[in-house]
């Protein structure tokens, strides 16, 4: 007699959307086949999960993977290892390679890459310019697309829209949710001349906080006179935050673990360049504010912005130095450490992580542990403490701002569709990484 099930993992606390509990779930054909008590199911693999956590697979939906052009500092495959080693399930991939992800070709010559070389499920957001208007309604919905990505500020060549008049005509084409990067690279400009040579504590002072809350109320403004549905990615200031609270029916939010953990003028100073990012780590003030946002349901996700450099580029004198810090196999422990030290609950960390991005994003099969979804889970250890190292970093450049910080929670098993990816810090099964399915997007069968 032929087994019920490929897998069954036994005797874990499950977080789920109806709640928390110990129980059983089964997985046949890269699906969620039964969840419950199936001591009296069989299966080809039975796995004992006591003592462990499973959460719906953690979503990362921003990450740069630097391929193509990039791969000095990472690729496809390194960059999802890293995901699935700190226990991510799938990524959204965002457009600033070389080239630019702004043509259908490129896109598919992403999904081509990535295509069972990627360690994690993925889809690839396509930058909006002002050259690929007209085609943003065919490109938004093709295969593997995450939607489109638009940078209002802190990008260079034909990916800076930092103008109302075609980030307008933008926002008439689209019809999934778009994404967008608001810093106003017009005051950004303008205030240049406000950084230190070799202090990167200047960088929050350049990019201060009203350029942010300026790009993001000028998008909030056109997203509410065109009827159209916007992500501010990595808000980093209270007043962003407090402003977004009452624009919730056009706008949703993303929060950083970086934004959420570190603080000027404390990790510039122990850390320089390597806590350089766009937009910036801010002070105590506004991260206490983020937290506001994330207790009170007003960031409604969250978001690695894992962004590799490598250790020559983040060693130049500021302001040469690069932006941008590694985070994708960070984001579950640092925020695990956070549930552990009271500031948010389990059930929200998988409300951002898993459920979140599949209801902002439409995602098809994936965000949560029910029958008929993806097998995809993060199962981890809420009582294991680790010190992270760089050692333990899987991206090509091998550093992490949160070298030598112990934490208390640790991912110890990747599941993707059913696969068994990662397992107490080894990976176990050859990449069989494939495009995430969204239902603004579904393509015709037969």
């Amino acid at each position: 007699m032929s087994a019920a099930h490929d897998l069954i993992l036994t005797g874990a606390t499950i977080v789920n959307q109806d709640g928390t509990a110990i129980r059983d779930v089964a997985v046949r054909g890269g699906r969620i086949s039964a969840i419950g008590d199936l001591r009296s199911e069989t299966a080809v693999e039975v796995i004992d999960c006591k003592g462990l956590t499973i959460l719906p697979g953690v979503i990362d939906t921003q990450v740069h993977f630097r391929e193509p052009g990039l791969t000095h500092k990472e690729d496809l495959e390194t960059g999802s290892r890293a995901a699935v080693m700190g226990g991510v399930t799938a990524v959204f991939e965002m457009p600033n390679t070389n080239p630019n992800t702004t043509t259908a070709e490129t896109l598919a010559a992403k999904v081509a890459a990535g295509h069972h070389r990627m360690h994690c499920d993925f889809a690839f957001f396509v930058g909006g310019t002002a050259e690929n208007i007209e085609e943003i309604p065919m490109l938004e919905k093709l295969p593997g697309a995450a939607g489109i990505k638009v940078f209002i500020g802190s990008s260079t060549g034909n990916l800076l829209v930092e103008d109302d008049e075609n980030l307008a005509k933008i926002l008439k084409k689209i019809t999934r949710r778009a994404s967008f990067h608001c810093e106003d690279e017009m005051r950004l400009r303008d205030r240049m001349n406000l950084r230190v040579p070799g202090d990167p504590r200047s960088h929050p002072v350049w990019r201060d906080e009203t350029a942010a809350l300026l790009a993001t109320q000028r998008l909030v403004t056109l997203a509410r006179r065109l009827g159209k549905r916007v992500h501010v990615l990595h808000i980093s200031t209270g007043d962003e935050m407090e402003y977004l609270a009452d624009h919730r029916d056009v706008a949703s939010t993303e929060v950083t673990p970086h934004h959420l953990t570190l603080f000027a003028p404390d990790c510039y100073e122990r850390l320089g360049t390597y806590t350089q990012m766009n937009p910036p780590v801010r002070d105590l003030s506004h991260q206490k504010r983020l937290w506001w946002g994330v207790n009170q349901g007003v960031a409604d996700i969250l978001g690695s912005d894992h962004a590799p450099h490598t250790r020559e580029e983040k060693d130049h004198a500021y302001p040469g130095s690069h932006s941008g810090m590694t985070g994708v196999q960070t984001l579950v422990p640092t925020m695990l450490d956070h549930v552990n030290a009271g500031r948010l609950t389990l059930e929200r960390f998988v409300d951002m992580t898993s459920a979140g991005p599949a209801r902002l994003f439409n995602m098809a099969r994936k965000g949560r542990i029910a029958v008929g979804y993806d097998a995809d889970f993060t199962i981890v250890d809420m009582k294991r403490k680790e010190t992270i190292r760089n050692e333990w970093i899987a991206s090509r450049v091998g550093w992490t701002p949160y070298d030598g910080v112990e934490v208390t929670g640790w991912p110890v098993g990747t599941f993707v569709r059913g696969h068994k990816v990662m397992w107490q810090g080894e990976l176990t099964t050859p990449s069989q990484g494939e495009t995430v399915h969204f239902q603004d997007a579904l393509q015709p069968q037969g």
